[in-house]
């Protein structure tokens, strides 16, 4: 796939996705969104990733919808629009529901869709100058791709409302305070801090850390009895698999086990 506006690399298991529009603060266009999901297509068919990683290129994350194009989104009427719309919600949940750990390492300003992106992944780290927030209301609109329901949910409707309504960007500190963020460190820090984490994760049993993602996505949405019977359903699965009899091996004999994903 020829990439005219994202980076994709992979090491050892560990990809990286790199938003690569500086010019623009990777903002999103129809180009950089057909790219995206494309991209996304291949990373959930690749079964040698282990992790993911998703930053952005120069002094943003991604600023989001690209103003300059807004007007050719409002002249393909509500259905089109709905249309568009859907495209970059598919690709949000994908990044959601793929069965890999996946990182946002948020290098700078993470606004309106490009927040919505950071929400979609697993964990958030930030450099302590970043910015983020969604400023949608300046241009009489919502976060309108995941932005609300996944901020409500990670923290909580008061904050969630403030954030929205007020349009208004936060420091990383006051975002690590929220929720919003996980972890924030020195802007050179960043990707080498990330990096770390995802290097331990993609050590892990890949089919656990797979499912574990899948039960708790759910286990959000569920009820407790619901909850524990995806746990229940889950280990039974796990119980079968060559990682965890290789586990159980490499525990009793004092060495560090090597799974295959089997």
């Amino acid at each position: 796939m020829n990439l005219e506006f994202l980076k994709l690399e992979r090491q050892e298991g560990v990809g990286t996705l790199t938003l690569n529009r500086p010019a623009t603060l990777n903002s999103w266009n129809q180009k950089m969104r057909d790219e995206l999901r494309e991209a996304v297509r291949q990373l959930v068919a690749d079964d040698e990733l282990r992790v993911l990683v998703i930053t952005g290129e120069g002094r943003a994350f991604s600023a989001g919808e690209d103003v300059r194009g807004m007007q050719g989104l409002t002249e393909l009427g509500t259905k089109g629009f709905r249309r568009v719309a859907r495209d970059i919600h598919n690709v949000f949940d994908e990044i959601e529901a793929i069965e890999v750990p996946v990182i946002a390492a948020i290098n700078g300003v993470a606004a309106g869709g490009g927040l919505e992106l950071a929400l979609s992944c697993d964990f958030r780290f930030a450099a302590e100058t970043a910015k983020l927030g969604f400023p949608e209301n300046n241009v009489g609109l919502i976060p309108g791709s995941g932005g609300c329901s996944r901020l409500v949910k990670l923290v909580g409707l008061s904050k969630a409302k403030r954030l929205v309504m007020s349009g208004q960007m936060i420091p990383a500190s006051r975002a690590l305070e929220l929720g919003l963020v996980d972890e924030i460190c020195p802007p050179e820090a960043l990707m080498t801090t990330s990096l770390e984490f995802a290097r331990q994760l993609a050590a892990k049993a890949p089919l656990a850390i797979g499912l574990a993602k899948v039960v708790l996505n759910a286990c959000a949405n569920a009820d407790p009895d619901t909850g524990r019977n995806l746990e229940r359903l889950g280990q039974s699965i796990l119980k079968k698999t060559e990682d965890h009899e290789e586990g159980a091996r490499a525990f009793a004999e004092k060495r560090k086990p090597k799974f295959q994903g089997k």
